[in-house]
């Protein structure tokens, strides 16, 4: 599958974003209370994580506090709704994953993706791990596909939601690799990686934020990387192209969204704070440690990106006929 291309160094659109206003100063439109980041998924999976990592950042550079609340079901819907229902005077804001742009095209969701919404920033390009349960014999990709055409429908894999990346990763390998799997969907990561780890689930293909903790311990194996390239947080995986499946390439992403309607002075002024806050060693090091490539992309070419991944992942599902389990 021909995956998005559109990748960023960290230097150039952070360098590009504008800058954080002076120490106590804000528009006017700023809220005087806190700030909301609202997840639309459980704890401990890769959209909390990064909503987290961002939200501790920007204390430094708002002058309100960020609160994270996770707010989980209906594949993200619940949560994205809130949102989008939410007044747009700056106090609440969505982070999502690529889902976003996902769901609406296998299941009838309560907001419209980009008219509800407007885009502030991507906040990073994550690549997914091809992760394997420790008790399954395969390890590489070319073992895995051998296994799952010896046992057809017998291996399960699992993923973070109906829709999201993770889920439609698995799919496009069946497609690709001509294997049976049968897709097995959680509330998040967090609640679908301990079952992976028990061998509940045989296979997952999971964002490296969420699984790269379990794989470092041992508790989960990698066989590869889902990108066109390798990453550097795991340079001995092989691409799943390089390692037996020939022009496989998918990968996620995460960002953040006001109500339609936010003045845009309100939606720039956190652009700014994202940018200057990825700036930041330490966040700098939790992303690379993640295997993140941070983004803070302005408000105008972030509204470009999504509307093309929508066009590009209802593509996707039209064209492979994936359905919500």
């Amino acid at each position: 599958m021909a995956t998005t291309r559109r990748r960023f160094a960290l230097g150039a659109p952070l360098a590009a974003a504008a800058p954080p206003l002076p120490a106590g100063a804000q528009p006017a439109e700023w809220p005087s209370r806190p700030v909301r980041f609202i997840l639309p998924y459980p704890p401990g999976g890769p959209t909390d994580i990064m909503g987290r990592v961002v939200a501790q950042a920007l204390t430094r550079d708002l002058p309100q506090p960020v609160v994270v609340e996770n707010r989980a079901g209906a594949a993200g819907a619940i949560g994205t709704e809130a949102v989008a229902r939410a007044a747009p005077d700056g106090a609440t804001f969505l982070v999502n994953a690529s889902a976003h742009v996902i769901v609406p095209h296998m299941v009838r969701v309560p907001y419209d993706a980009l008219a509800d919404f407007a885009p502030v920033t991507n906040i990073a390009s994550v690549p997914l791990m091809l992760v394997v349960t420790p008790g399954l014999p395969v390890r590489s990709v070319a073992e895995l596909v051998a296994h799952a055409k010896a046992n057809p429908g017998r291996l399960s894999f699992a993923s973070s939601s109906n829709g999201g990346a993770p889920h439609l990763a698995g799919e496009l390998f069946k497609l690709m690799a001509g294997v049976d799997m049968a897709h097995v969907p959680y509330r998040g990561s967090g609640q679908a990686v301990p079952d992976l780890i028990a061998g509940n689930v045989q296979v997952m293909f999971d964002s490296m934020p969420s699984s790269a903790g379990a794989v470092r311990e041992g508790r989960l194996r990698a066989l590869a990387v889902t990108t066109s390239a390798r990453q550097s947080a795991f340079p001995e995986l092989p691409t799943i192209a390089e390692a037996g499946v020939p022009g496989y390439e998918i990968s996620t992403w995460y960002a953040i969204w006001a109500p339609a309607g936010t003045p845009a002075p309100i939606v720039a002024r956190l652009q700014a704070a994202v940018a200057a806050a990825l700036r930041g060693p330490e966040a700098r090091e939790k992303m690379a440690a993640l295997g993140a490539v941070p983004v803070a992309d302005a408000p105008e070419d972030f509204d470009r990106f999504v509307r093309a991944e929508y066009e590009r992942w209802g593509k996707l599902v039209r064209d492979a006929r994936i359905k919500a389990d």
